[in-house]
């Protein structure tokens, strides 16, 4: 290789401004994490090794998982719980398309898109818990409950993800349709949909994996599934139960990741 080739292949150094910027962004994370020393008690690992024993005595009563109602009680639960999710990320989404378009700079003015963003922050800001307990008053404990809070929190979510998404398109294919004569809605559906769906189906996946676990941690203040189930045998010290519980959740989220990802390989 001659010294020509040699240096073309060099990458270029970083600007001063660069340099400071990273290194003023390091010395900012590292004073981060030197305050949230104390507030996090990480001066207290030692702890984990000191009661070990402790640890070792709890866990003796999951050794011996109770499965007799695992038709009767922890499958059915279970198949609530996934219900949750598969129906709070569907509605999520129909929520999600139209403020993705609205909040995305290159589609909609900035006069529609900051306050569409703001409103964005602000649903993932909300969570899940308290849109649920909020959502009691209406339709009272339950599924429904736990469904419209998903719905809602994953809406912002998945919009910010999907503006994102849209805002990274290429612009070849919007003009194309542009030149031809179509409207600002045709741009949109033959000319940002085709290039955005691949990846707004795996934003959509990987929030519903997200949400199965999150409607278990639902089901725990009455919102129905496998959650509540799960609570009531911690609370009552039912070890053997509870270890068949967090067994049947366990298998059930591993599937549903392995599925999920390979309808996202097949995706991308």
């Amino acid at each position: 290789m001659s010294q020509g080739d040699a240096t073309a292949l060099t990458p270029p150094s970083p600007s001063v401004g660069t340099r400071a910027t990273n290194w003023g962004l390091t010395i900012a994370v590292v004073i981060l994490l030197f305050m949230a020393f104390k507030p996090a008690k990480i001066a207290e690992l030692g702890l984990l090794v000191e009661n070990w024993p402790n640890t070792v005595e709890y866990t003796k009563g999951y050794l011996h998982p109770n499965f007799k109602d695992l038709f009767k009680i922890y499958l059915p639960e279970m198949w609530v719980t996934i219900a949750i999710a598969v129906w709070g990320t569907v509605l999520s989404v129909f929520l999600a398309i139209p403020l993705a378009l609205l909040g995305s700079s290159n589609i909609a003015p900035q006069w529609i898109v900051q306050p569409v963003r703001r409103f964005m922050d602000l649903l993932r800001s909300m969570n899940e818990i308290v849109l649920a307990t909020a959502f009691f008053v209406a339709v009272g404990p339950g599924a429904l409950a736990g469904v419209l809070a998903m719905a809602l929190h994953n809406a912002g979510v998945l919009a910010k993800l999907f503006s994102e998404a849209v805002e990274a398109i290429d612009k070849a294919p919007v003009e194309g349709v542009r030149a031809t004569g179509g409207s600002r809605l045709h741009e949109v559906i033959w000319g940002v949909i085709p290039q955005v769906a691949p990846l707004w189906t795996s934003f959509a996946l990987y929030r519903f994996e997200s949400n199965v676990r999150s409607s278990t941690i639902l089901g725990l203040i009455g919102a129905g599934g496998i959650g509540f189930v799960l609570f009531e045998n911690i609370k009552s010290f039912d070890y053997p139960v509870t270890a068949a519980i967090v067994i049947v959740i366990v298998v059930t989220v591993m599937l549903i990741d392995m599925v999920s990802a390979q309808i996202r390989k097949r995706l991308l």
